[in-house]
């Protein structure tokens, strides 16, 4: 298994740990097993390579999702480092399209894919830096304020207990969310520093996200 972290940040720092797992007979119909063991936010299968596209599956620790920003990113990233210059990923959700624009990479994806987030505005930066996670039974929230409106610049912290994440470092799927609902290009700041960038696509209809990817880590599979 590779581990990569994405949404790094200029330096390199913060992001969120991605999994990435090629599917295998091992795994089959272990996946949200795996997914659950490793603890990351989010894990991704990849079922198989067809050309210049890749079909894979992605689970968080408690359940699966037909589409999420970190994950495809984090994958399209990893497949290009390694060769694999695809052009797309074919998700539950139905495709993605990849765009790499020297070391950042993007994926644009319909914004009716993104799960359906309780966008929480608070009225400044130090606001969102000072919520409780724990405040957070249910749901699924994208506390945001602006940094910067005029620029674009967003700060934002993303709770999802319903889908076994108490706080998740980068939610490309959240911003995707965002950015539709304020029909604008996003410059995000998440998490403990993490960096995510949203481009509106089609009057809001789709969106593209993406941001900057570590190189991988090498992890064996218990």
């Amino acid at each position: 298994m590779n581990v990569v972290n994405v949404f790094v940040d200029d330096s390199g720092m913060h992001g969120n740990p991605l999994g990435i797992v090629w599917a295998s007979p091992a795994t089959h119909r272990h996946e949200q097993e795996i997914a659950a063991d490793l603890g990351f936010s989010e894990t991704i299968f990849i079922d198989a390579i067809d050309g210049r596209s890749a079909r894979a599956r992605i689970f968080t620790p408690a359940r699966e999702l037909p589409f999420a920003g970190h994950p495809t990113v984090g994958l399209a990233a990893w497949l290009h480092r390694n060769g694999d210059e695809v052009e797309a990923l074919d998700v539950p959700a139905g495709r993605v399209r990849v765009r790499v624009d020297g070391e950042r990479v993007f994926v644009t994806a319909l914004a009716e894919w993104a799960p359906d987030f309780e966008l929480d505005r608070l009225d400044s930066p130090g606001e969102v830096a000072a919520v409780d996670p724990d405040a957070y039974g249910l749901g699924m929230h994208y506390v945001w304020a602006w940094s910067d409106e005029a620029s674009g610049a967003v700060r934002a912290r993303m709770f999802a207990p319903e889908l076994g994440i108490r706080e998740d470092q980068a939610t490309g799927s959240a911003a995707v969310r965002l950015s539709a609902e304020l029909g604008r290009d996003l410059d995000i700041t998440q998490g403990e520093g993490s960096r995510l960038q949203t481009h509106v696509r089609y009057l809001g209809q789709q969106v593209e996200v993406g941001g900057l990817v570590s190189p991988a880590r090498i992890t064996e599979l218990r």
